[in-house]
């Protein structure tokens, strides 16, 4: 897990690179939501601040020549544009089924596109095995403690922006801005993880579930969709801070009310940043909880059908 020396190394290294990003409260659906708006992060999504701690770490102890990643596309965007950053060359393995928003911006950025595969468990295999034939090294989008320590920022930063805060709401797919948020939560602070109901493999690994057994669908969710490795650091993260978490799931139409609620808000975020403001709405306004949106990444296909559902 991140050291203290991690944490510190990556708040350093954020603050450098990254301007804050701002705590709005916006009027959705009738009622003030406070929201982290992850979204508008240069990639367009927080993955960048784990992707920086990373590959700053690797140029911070000399072995940064080259770093290959998988993602379902914000992951990867991170690692590329981190890379562009700290001039290490990367390469970045995605489904051929990611989304073709984020493919066009990682087109965009210099780093090796690789499209591999129907589903992020068969890029990430494709992944692993050219890290180590080509004896690179890997960034995990998730089990990597440099990268939930880069995750944590994203909390450090909202507790100097809003300190009264006493609830935060994150959305969970492998896990690494959970375990970044629990770890750098101060005592009596409740992080609430949001996940899709139909692909929840990190709350399904937590209770037990053998991977083998795990029905993982579709989800407009994409971002958060896809297995994760049963020894994941950020399980371990989650257990040893059970007092403090609580995971919630939602469904799909849920997440599309929630995009379209935001758009006319005036906020165009993606189905994995939905995840979790969908638990705001069902809750209704608290003035004690934030919300991270994380990503706006979405296609206007997506779009349409969330302003289709409404």
């Amino acid at each position: 897990m991140p050291t203290p020396e991690d944490l510190a190394h990556a708040r350093a290294l954020v603050a450098e690179q990254l301007d804050p990003t701002e705590v709005a409260d916006l009027v959705i659906d009738g009622g003030v939501s406070s929201l982290k708006l992850e979204c508008a992060q240069p990639t367009g999504s927080f993955k960048v601040r784990g992707a920086l701690a990373a590959l700053g770490q690797l140029v911070a102890e000399g072995s940064s020549s080259r770093v290959v990643t998988c993602s379902a596309g914000n992951h990867g965007l991170g690692v590329a544009w981190a890379a562009r950053q700290l001039d290490i060359a990367a390469t970045v393995v995605v489904p051929a089924t990611a989304s073709p928003v984020k493919v066009a911006k990682l087109e965009e950025l210099p780093v090796e596109l690789l499209l591999v595969g129907q589903n992020y468990d068969e890029a990430e295999a494709a992944a692993l095995e050219l890290a180590a034939s080509d004896e690179a090294t890997f960034v995990s989008p998730y089990n990597d403690s440099k990268v939930v320590a880069g995750q944590a920022t994203v909390l450090t930063e909202l507790l100097e922006q809003r300190p009264s805060m006493t609830r935060v709401i994150v959305p969970v797919g492998g896990g690494g801005l959970l375990a970044g948020t629990l770890l750098a939560a101060p005592e009596g602070l409740e992080v609430v993880g949001a996940s899709v109901a139909r692909n929840q493999a990190f709350a399904s690994l937590l209770s037990g579930v053998d991977l083998a057994d795990l029905e993982l669908h579709p989800t407009v969710a994409d971002g958060l969709a896809g297995g994760i490795e049963p020894d994941s650091m950020t399980l371990e993260v989650a257990r040893l801070c059970a007092a403090s978490l609580e995971l919630v799931t939602v469904e799909e139409d849920e997440i599309l009310r929630a995009m379209a609620a935001a758009w006319r808000s005036g906020l165009v975020i993606e189905g994995s940043a939905a995840v979790a403001l969908a638990v705001a709405l069902r809750e209704g306004p608290r003035d004690d909880t934030v919300v991270v949106v994380t990503g706006s990444n979405v296609t206007g296909e997506v779009l349409e059908r969330a302003l289709a559902a409404r």
